[in-house]
């Protein structure tokens, strides 16, 4: 028989084996359709990764939370402290200006009525000296250079803008005989007082202003002002010195030798003086330029003698200063330092023959900046924010026996409130709370960034050994079965965690398996389990070893894989386990490594088309592996 003939009658054979074999399982399979052929389950990742995915993300949202309330919490507290802290340098600072203020302004009080006090008593003194040698009596007494004492006084008392004027005391039938000396007296003290004080006018021209006689101003029956000699008093109190030389521009007269026995404040303030025996205080109006603002006036009795332990000595005069406490509050703060509020209260109740009380409150409220001083009107008008804030101090108290007072009459106590403005506050405000609480939060921008960068580059890296650990745990699931694969992975971690390793971290199993070594894959005792009731498939392509033999490597690699790889499919659908593959013949098993009751119907079922299968891929070939293909045929075998 030639080698034609040969190869004609093996493949005549192999085609009645392939079709004897495909009707026995046609049949086998057909009787068997009534039993359910299980399904192998899809191939599922280990949930490890998810739940770990899972905590890292909400273990970086908590972060997150924890660097963003931080944040808040650190930059808020950043704010708050700063802003804690101006506010402090600024209470501190506004303390020390109160209380220079406070110190400064008594201090200059108290020089006011002690140097007002000296001023009177040297007055009282020199005039007695002088009346000894000369045999004369108050009031006719003129003071020698009146305009430069006057002058050392007020800056004595450190107002600038004060009035200084003397006040004798004339008796009625002493003021025809008065007039006669002021016509000597007063054009004598206006040369001494032009020559000291430069004025623009002269001596002449001053007393030509002049009233020549005690006077008081009264309307006419034609309504004009005109000098007119007092009427109704019990005593005179003319001017008879002034300092500075005043003229009223409106009148065009001088006040000298004007009557103030006829105010009221005037002899209130003499009958204290009188009756106290020491200084007092009240409250007038001053006008300075077109605007009036309250002002004080401070009474020293002038007695003839300058002796203070007499007890009959008589008050003959006064001298009275003038002021208005602007000037006291001046030069107190340097240059810079501005915006302090200064409210001067005087408050005193005057008691009544009937019982009654009358409460007299003045009130002036002023503005310091630096060296400069504001008249700021007759309320308090400072911002009511800063009650809290404001200091205060007896500013003048003279100590006065409200029982030997007359009646109806008080002598005020002054007191100082010091508070701050907002101009002040402001000058504290700076921007240092929004920088520094900028800074903490850059500085925390900073970090969240570094942390991020840290976390790209760790996830980059736990990406590419979770992505090989995949693909690992895919290979080892398809040669092994689940059941196999997670016994695997148990093994190994109770290796890991006998040995202690460091990086044993994992705490579901999922860890890379080590297949290199001397031992086994498992760490310990073969894995090996009985399985009583299984079937095993064999199947083998007939006419591959002829096949093969005119074929190059590559070709017979492409007929196996995808011959093998369309089975592979059959069996993960038929829940079918694939032991291994030996040259063409392909070996699987069903019952193992989970039990199957119906396995030999499975079998059946799986063989039947792994066939079908056979015949699909083998046509399909024929393109590219050459005619020949299709001959190639599937013999399958069972065993139980």
């Amino acid at each position: 028989m030639s080698d034609e003939q040969s190869l004609s009658s093996k493949k005549s054979y192999q085609t009645q084996l392939s079709k004897r074999s495909w009707n026995t399982l046609h049949d086998a399979t057909e009787s068997a359709s009534r039993y359910h052929t299980p399904e192998r389950e899809a191939y599922q990742p280990p949930q490890v990764a998810k739940r770990e995915e899972t905590n890292i993300l909400r273990a970086k949202i908590l972060v997150a939370v924890i660097i963003l309330l931080a944040v808040s919490g650190v930059g808020s507290a950043t704010y708050i402290l700063v802003q804690d802290q101006e506010n402090t340098n600024f209470e501190n600072q506004f303390a020390g200006y109160a209380s220079e203020i406070l110190t400064v302004s008594r201090q200059k009080a108290d020089q006011l009525f002690l140097s007002l006090d000296a001023f009177s008593a040297s007055i009282a003194s020199q005039a007695a000296s002088e009346n000894a040698l000369q045999n004369t009596s108050w009031p006719f007494y003129a003071v020698p250079d009146w305009s430069i004492k006057a002058e050392r006084l007020a800056k004595l008392t450190g107002v600038s803008d004060a009035t200084v004027s003397l006040y004798p005391i004339v008796q009625i039938d002493e003021m025809d005989e008065f007039n006669a000396f002021a016509a000597q007296a007063v054009p004598k003290w206006y040369q001494e007082s032009v020559k000291n004080e430069n004025t623009d006018m002269t001596a002449e021209q001053f007393w030509n202003k002049t009233i020549p006689f005690i006077f008081v101003l009264a309307l006419d029956s034609e309504n004009n002002v005109q000098a007119v000699p007092p009427t109704g008093i019990n005593e005179s109190f003319p001017v008879l010195h002034t300092y500075p030389l005043r003229f009223d521009p409106q009148l065009g007269i001088m006040t000298t030798m004007y009557e103030r026995a006829t105010l009221g404040i005037f002899i209130s303030q003499v009958n204290i003086a009188r009756a106290l025996r020491k200084p007092t205080i009240g409250f007038t109006t001053l006008i300075d330029g077109p605007t009036p603002f309250p002002g004080s006036q401070i009474m020293q009795p002038i007695y003839d003698t300058a002796k203070t332990n007499e007890a009959d000595k008589k008050m003959v005069g006064v001298t009275l200063i003038r002021l208005h406490w602007l000037d006291y509050f001046k030069n107190v703060l340097t240059e810079g330092e501005f915006g302090i509020i200064v409210v001067l209260e005087g408050a005193c109740a005057a008691q009544h023959s009937s019982g009654q009380e009358e409460q007299l409150v003045f009130v002036m409220s002023y503005r310091i900046d630096g060296q400069n001083a504001e008249y700021l009107g007759d309320s308090d008008l400072h911002n009511p924010k800063y009650d809290g804030l404001g200091v205060e101090d007896i500013f003048v108290d003279l100590g006065v026996d409200e029982s030997q007072l007359p009646e109806g009459s008080c002598v005020p106590v002054m007191t100082m409130h010091v508070y701050p403005s907002e101009d002040l506050e402001k000058s504290f405000q700076t921007n240092n709370s929004v920088i520094y609480t900028t800074i903490v939060a850059v500085i925390f921008i900073f970090t969240s960034l570094v942390f991020l960068l840290y976390d790209y580059f760790v996830r980059r890296r736990q990406t590419k050994v979770m992505e090989r650990i995949m693909r690992q745990d895919k290979i080892v699931a398809n040669v092994f079965p689940t059941a196999i694969r997670d016994r695997l992975y148990k093994s190994q971690r109770n290796q890991s965690n006998n040995m202690d390793l460091h990086n044993s971290d994992s705490n579901d199993g999922f860890e890379e398996l080590d297949f290199e070594g001397d031992s086994n894959i498992s760490g310990g005792a073969p894995l090996a389990d009985l399985f009583p009731s299984i079937t095993v498939v064999f199947a083998d392509i007939a006419g591959f070893t002829a096949w093969s033999s005119a074929r190059e490597p590559q070709q017979v690699f492409v007929l196996l894989e995808t011959i093998y790889g369309a089975f592979d499919k059959i069996a993960y659908r038929h829940n079918v386990f694939k032991v291994e593959t030996v040259g063409d013949c392909y070996v699987a098993a069903v019952g193992l490594p989970e039990p199957v009751d119906n396995h030999a119907t499975v079998a059946c079922k799986f063989a039947r088309d792994c066939l079908k299968k056979m015949k699909e891929v083998t046509f399909k070939l024929e393109v590219t592996l050459g005619p020949d293909t299709g001959d190639l045929d599937l013999r399958t075998g069972m065993n139980r």
